[in-house]
């Protein structure tokens, strides 16, 4: 998508430090925090929403959790504890049409979120 600003960003067209990098996932801080650490994992083919998944992109969206648990084990989060979200259309607060997964912590997350 040439108009996505996360397919751009996983593409180097806008610079970003990741803090995740592969073949298929890109990892970058919010920009608007949420939590003291706040990454984004994105693939990095575009996919606008969960529901936008096929069954032949589950290891892709395995592969999502599996490098947010990777982070979290170098952001120092993983004993403590941290949480996980895919927001899916507006009324589940996605504001960015790219599937995109929240890795929050650094402090008590709180229920029901929202």
């Amino acid at each position: 998508m040439t108009d996505c600003i996360f397919c751009k960003i996983a593409a180097g067209e806008i610079p970003s430090e990741f803090v995740y990098e592969d073949d298929q996932v890109v990892g970058f801080r919010d920009l608007n925090p949420q939590a003291p650490t706040h990454v984004l994992l994105i693939p990095r083919r575009h996919i606008a929403t969960l529901n936008e998944l096929r069954p032949e992109d589950e290891a892709l969206v395995g592969h999502l959790y599996t490098a947010a648990a990777e982070v979290a084990r170098r952001e120092g989060l993983a004993e403590a504890g941290y949480r996980t979200v895919i927001n899916c259309n507006a009324d589940g607060g996605q504001t960015v049409f790219h599937l995109h997964l929240h890795l929050l912590g650094g402090r008590r997350m709180s229920w029901p979120p929202g």
